[in-house]
C-alpha cells in the first residue's frame, strides 16, 4: 500500500532509473581546518539561497544549429538522464524519492526474472546482495578491530620496554613462556627489558626511574605527533570519534570522502598511535567509523546500494552495529546501539542484517583472539556473590554522579571546542596535540593507575579480589595475625596497600576528568567510551571499598545486619566499578537500553542487570535535568550539521507561515511558469540566483502550483540536451507540461523538462502547526515543503535549515539566530546578490519572465556565500 501511494505521488519516473553517483572517496583534503562550503546545500534555504557550488553554473552557449527539417519532436528527455537524481557534496538526500527509485528497480527486476535464466540469476544476485555486503563488512570490521587491538597493546607496552626474545610480543606475551616468573611479580621475566635496563644496565634506582620516565614521555610524544601529522596531511576526516558525523550521514546528509578509502586507512593507523600515546581517549567510538568506512566501500561493489543513497544508509546502519560488536564484544548491544543511537531509518530488514553483520564481526574477532583469553572482551569478570536490596542506594548515588559528570563534561567540552574555534590556538592542531600529550605523559607516569593502559585499568577495577589477585587494591589484612593475606572472604579490614590505592585512585579520577575534557575533540582519532567508563569505574571502586569497610566495621547496623552475615560475602567492590562505569557513560551519551546490554555483554554480569538499569536511568534523568542533549548531539549542533533529532519534542504553537521563506522583509519568491519560458531565461535564472529549487506554477496570473524542479536537475537536463539534441537554442521554449505549447512555424525546437519535474511535492497550508511540519520532516526525511495559501497559490517554502534556525530561535527566546556557520561568511551589501550584482525589487511573486526586462532575483544575502569552518576545532 505504501509503495502504491508513493508511486502515485509522482516520484517514480523513468528519469530516476539511471543514477550516476559521483564518489570522491580518494579526494585528499589538505589542512587541519578544512573549509566546507555549504552554499548549495538543500539544507540551506531555497529562498535565502546561497551561492551555487562550483560546477553548478554551467556555461550554456547555443549548442544547437539550425532547426531540423523534420517536424518530429525529439523528446529525448523521456529517457534516463545521467546525473539527474544524484546529489552534490554537503547536500541532503530525498528519502522518498530514493525509496521509490528502489521500488521501481525492484519491480523491473521481478518483471524480467522469468524471461531467461540470466535474468533469474540477476534477480537472485540482487536479492542476496544485501547479505553479501553486510558479510563483507562484518569480516573486514572484525579483522581490522583485531589488528588494532594487537597493535595498540604492543605499542602501549613499547613505552615501557621491549621483549628481547621476540620484538613483536607485548609485555604479557613475552612472559608467557618464561619459567622464572613468580606469583607476586608475574609480569617480570628476563626476556622483558625496560628501557633503563637496556640503556643504563640497571633496573632499580633513581637513574633508572628517570630514564624510564624520559622514554615514556618520548614515545608518547612520538606517537601523538605521528598521528596528528598523518591526519592533517592525508585524511582530516580521520580525526575525532566519527559518531556525530555518522549520525548526520545516516540522517541523509552527504559528506563525500568521510567514509572513503583514505579515511579508513589513515584512521586505522592513527587510532593505534593515538591509543598508544596514552592520551585520555579510547578506540571504541572510532571503530564505529572504521566499520562504516568498510560498509561504504563494499556498497560500491553492488549497484543496488551504490546508486541509491537511502539503501546505502541501511548498510551503514548494519556497519555501525558491527563496529560496536567488535569494539566491546557485544553483538546484541551493537544492534541496539545502531537502533537507539545512530540510525535515522531502521526498518526490520536492516535489523536482521545488522544482527548478522554483528555476528560475523564478533566471530572474526573471536577467531583472532587479540586478548589471548579466548573471549571477545578484555573486561570479562565473574562475581560470586549476589547483590542485595540495600545496595540500590549506593548504585543510585553512582547514577547521580554519572549524570552530574555527563552534564559537566558536555558543557565543559563544548565550551572548550567553541573556544578552540574562535581563537588562534585552534589554528595549530599539531601544537595542541603535542601539548596535551606532553601534559598527559608527565602527569600520568608517577601514578600507576594513570600510567597503565585505560582498558587495563578498567579491567583491574572490575575484577573481584581473590586468592590469585596481586593487585594493590586487594592487599587486605588477615583477621588472624594482621599481616597481608588473600582470604576468600572479601569483607575484611583494608591494609595499607588498599588505602594507598584509594589515594592514587582519587588523584587518577581528578586527572581523568580534566584531561578527557581537553582531549575529546583533538585532531586525532579519539573515542569517549573508555575514558568515561574509566572515570565511572574509579568512582565506583572507591564507593565499593568504602561500602565494604562500612559493612565490616558496622556489621551491626540495621542495613547490614538484615542482609550481611558475619564472615559471609556481602559487598563486591568490582560490581560498584561496573555500575559506575555504566552510569558515567550513560550520563555522557544518554544511552539507556543499548548501554545496559553492552555492559552486561562486556562483563558477563547478566545477574546484575537490575543495578545497571537503575544506575543508567538515574544518570539519564539527572543529566536531562541539565540538558537533554548527549555529547554527540551537542557536537552535531556545534558543527552546524543539518540534523533533526527525533528524540527532541516540539512543544511550541507556531505555524508554517511563521517559519516559511520569504518573509515580509525578504525579496519575493522566484518561481517558474510551466510553458512560457525560454532556455535563455532559465540560464539567467541559474546564473543570477542561488536557489536550489523552484516551484513551477501555471502562469503569472494563476500562480497555482504545478510541481517542483531542482536547480541541479534543470542544469544537468539542459546540458544533456545541448550535447545530444540539435536545434536547442537560447530562444527555445522550455515547457513542463505533457504536450508542447502551440508555437509559430519558425520557432526553434522546444525543450521538454517534464520528466525532471516533481509533480507531487509535499505541501502544507500556511496555517499548519509547526509541530506537524517538524514531524513530517523527521519521519519522511524531507528536504523542503511548499507552503500554499487559498486556491493552491504558492506562498513560500520551508526547508530543513529554516526549521533548525526556528528551533534554535525558540530555545534562546530571542531574536532569530543565524546558523552556527553564520559568522564565517563572505559579505555583500544588502542591495547586492550572492554574485555581487545589484538585486532588483519585484512586487508579489517574482516570475522568471522578469529576466526579459533585465530583472534578476536573489535570496536573502545574509545567507549567501557561506563558508563553514567545519573541521576547524570540531570533533570529527
Amino acid at each position: 500500500m505504501e509503495s502504491e501511494q508513493l508511486y502515485h505521488r509522482g516520484y517514480c519516473r523513468n528519469s530516476y532509473n539511471s543514477i550516476a553517483s559521483a564518489s570522491s572517496d580518494e579526494e585528499l583534503l589538505d589542512g587541519a581546518g578544512v573549509i566546507m562550503d555549504f552554499h548549495t546545500t538543500e539544507d540551506d534555504n531555497l529562498l535565502d539561497g546561497d551561492a551555487a557550488s562550483p560546477g553548478s553554473n554551467y556555461a550554456m552557449s547555443n549548442g544547437g544549429g539550425a532547426p531540423s527539417s523534420t517536424t518530429h519532436l525529439l523528446d529525448f528527455l523521456e529517457e534516463p538522464i545521467p546525473g539527474v537524481g544524484t546529489y552534490d557534496d554537503f547536500h541532503t538526500i530525498d528519502w522518498v524519492r530514493e525509496k521509490c527509485k528502489d521500488r521501481e528497480r525492484h519491480r523491473k527486476i521481478n518483471s524480467k526474472k522469468k524471461e531467461s535464466a540470466w535474468e533469474f540469476t540477476k534477480s537472485l544476485y540482487d536479492a542476496w546482495s544485501g547479505w553479501l555486503v553486510v558479510t563483507l563488512t562484518g569480516l573486514a570490521s572484525g579483522a581490522l578491530a583485531g589488528l588494532i587491538d594487537i597493535a595498540a597493546d604492543w605499542m602501549n607496552d613499547l613505552k615501557e620496554g621491549v621483549c628481547l626474545s621476540a620484538m613483536w610480543f607485548n609485555h604479557e606475551q613475552c612472559c608467557w613462556t618464561s619459567n622464572e616468573t613468580t606469583f607476586a611479580e608475574r609480569d617480570k621475566c628476563p626476556q622483558w627489558k625496560s628501557w633503563a635496563e637496556l640503556i643504563l644496565g640497571q633496573a632499580e634506582g633513581p637513574g633508572s626511574y628517570i630514564m624510564n620516565y624520559f622514554m615514556y614521555i618520548y614515545w608518547a610524544l612520538s606517537f601523538a605527533f605521528l598521528a596528528v601529522c598523518l591526519v592533517k596531511v592525508f585524511a582530516p576526516y580521520a580525526c575525532g570519534s566519527g559518531i556525530p558525523e555518522i549520525k548526520t550521514i545516516l540522517s541523509g546528509f552527504i559528506i563525500r570522502g568521510y567514509l572513503g578509502k583514505w579515511t579508513l586507512m589513515i584512521k586505522t593507523i592513527t587510532l593505534v598511535l593515538a591509543v598508544a600515546s596514552g592520551l585520555s581517549l579510547g578506540k571504541e567510538g572510532p571503530l564505529v567509523h572504521v566499520a562504516c568506512c568498510c560498509g561504504n566501500i563494499f556498497s560500491y561493489l553492488f549497484p543496488k546500494y551504490s546508486k541509491n543513497e537511502a539503501k546505502k544508509r541501511e548498510v551503514l546502519s548494519a556497519a555501525s552495529a558491527a563496529g560496536v560488536s567488535v569494539a566491546f564484544g557485544a553483538p546484541i548491544g551493537g544492534v541496539l546501539f545502531s537502533l537507539e543511537e545512530v540510525s535515522y531509518y531502521f526498518p526490520l530488514k536492516t535489523l536482521w542484517r545488522s544482527f548478522f553483520a554483528a555476528l560475523v564481526a564478533a566471530f572474526v574477532l573471536r577467531s583472532i583472539n587479540p586478548f589471548g583469553n579466548s573471549r571477545l572482551v578484555l573486561f570479562y569478570v565473574e562475581y560470586h556473590t549476589p547483590w542485595y536490596l540495600f545496595e540500590l542506594i549506593p548504585f543510585i548515588l553512582l547514577g547521580v554522579f554519572g549524570g552530574l559528570w555527563g552534564a559537566f563534561f558536555i558543557r565543559a567540552n563544548i565550551a572548550w571546542c567553541r573556544r578552540r574555534k574562535s581563537t588562534r590556538f585552534g589554528k595549530y592542531p599539531v601544537l595542541e596535540v603535542i601539548l596535551v600529550a606532553a601534559i598527559t605523559a608527565v602527569v600520568a607516569f608517577p601514578n600507576p593507575y594513570t600510567r597503565q593502559n585505560t582498558s587495563e585499568l578498567i579491567k583491574e577495577l572490575f575484577t573481584d579480589c581473590g586468592p590469585l589477585e596481586s593487585s594493590q587494591l586487594c592487599q587486605y589484612r588477615s583477621q588472624m595475625n594482621g599481616s597481608k593475606a588473600f582470604s576468600d572472604n572479601p569483607n575484611r579490614p583494608a591494609g595499607p596497600g588498599v588505602y594507598a590505592a584509594m589515594w592514587q585512585l582519587c588523584l587518577a579520577l581528578i586527572f581523568k576528568i580534566i584531561m578527557t575534557i581537553f582531549t575529546f575533540g583533538l585532531k586525532v582519532p579519539s573515542g569517549l567510551f573508555i575514558p568515561s567508563m574509566a572515570i565511572g569505574a574509579i568512582a565506583g571502586r572507591i564507593v565499593g571499598i568504602a561500602m565494604e569497610q562500612l559493612a565490616y566495621y558496622h556489621h551491626d547496623w540495621f542495613l547490614f545486619k538484615e542482609w550481611c552475615e558475619v564472615g559471609a560475602d556481602c559487598i563486591t567492590p568490582g560490581l560498584y566499578a561496573m555500575v559506575g562505569a555504566a552510569a558515567c557513560l550513560g550520563g555522557v551519551t544518554r544511552m539507556t537500553v543499548s548501554l545496559v546490554v553492552i555492559v552486561f555483554e562486556l562483563t558477563g554480569g547478566l545477574e546484575y542487570i537490575v543495578p545497571l538499569m537503575a544506575a543508567v536511568m538515574t544518570s539519564k534523568w539527572v543529566g536531562d535535568a541539565f540538558g537533554r542533549e548527549g555529547i554527540y548531539e551537542a557536537h552535531i549542533r556545534l558543527n552546524g550539521y543539518p540534523f533533526l533529532d527525533a528524540k527532541e519534542e516540539f512543544t511550541h504553537t507556531t505555524l508554517a507561515r511563521d517559519v516559511m521563506r520569504p518573509r515580509h522583509s525578504d525579496p519575493p519568491l522566484a518561481v517558474l511558469t510551466q510553458d512560457d519560458l525560454t532556455v535563455e531565461e532559465l540560464q539567467a535564472t541559474i546564473n543570477e540566483t542561488s536557489y536550489n529549487g523552484f516551484p513551477v506554477i501555471v502562469s503569472k496570473e494563476s500562480q497555482r502550483l504545478v510541481g517542483f524542479a531542482l536547480r541541479r536537475d534543470i542544469t544537468i537536463a539542459i546540458e544533456n540536451a545541448r550535447r545530444k539534441q540539435e536545434g536547442i537554442m537560447l530562444n527555445s521554449r522550455v515547457y513542463f507540461t505533457q504536450h508542447a505549447p502551440t508555437l509559430p512555424a519558425d520557432s526553434p525546437r522546444p525543450l521538454k523538462l517534464r520528466s525532471i519535474l516533481d509533480m507531487s511535492p509535499f505541501t502544507v497550508t500556511d496555517h499548519t502547526p509547526m509541530e506537524i511540519v517538524v514531524d513530517i520532516f523527521r519521519k519522511l526525511g524531507l528536504r523542503n515543503e511548499i507552503v500554499l495559501g487559498g486556491r493552491m497559490i504558492v506562498l513560500g517554502i520551508i526547508t530543513k535549515k529554516n526549521i533548525l534556525e526556528h528551533l534554535e530561535e525558540l530555545k534562546q527566546h530571542t531574536e532569530p539566530l543565524a546558523a552556527s556557520w553564520y559568522y564565517h561568511k563572505k559579505r555583500y551589501p544588502s542591495s547586492h546578490g550572492s554574485n555581487g550584482r545589484p538585486r532588483s525589487r519585484v512586487h508579489h511573486v517574482q516570475l522568471i519572465r522578469s529576466f526579459q526586462d533585465g530583472r534578476g532575483g536573489g535570496g536573502d544575502d545574509s545567507e549567501e556565500e557561506e563558508e563553514v569552518h567545519l573541521l576547524d576545532g570540531s570533533n570529527l
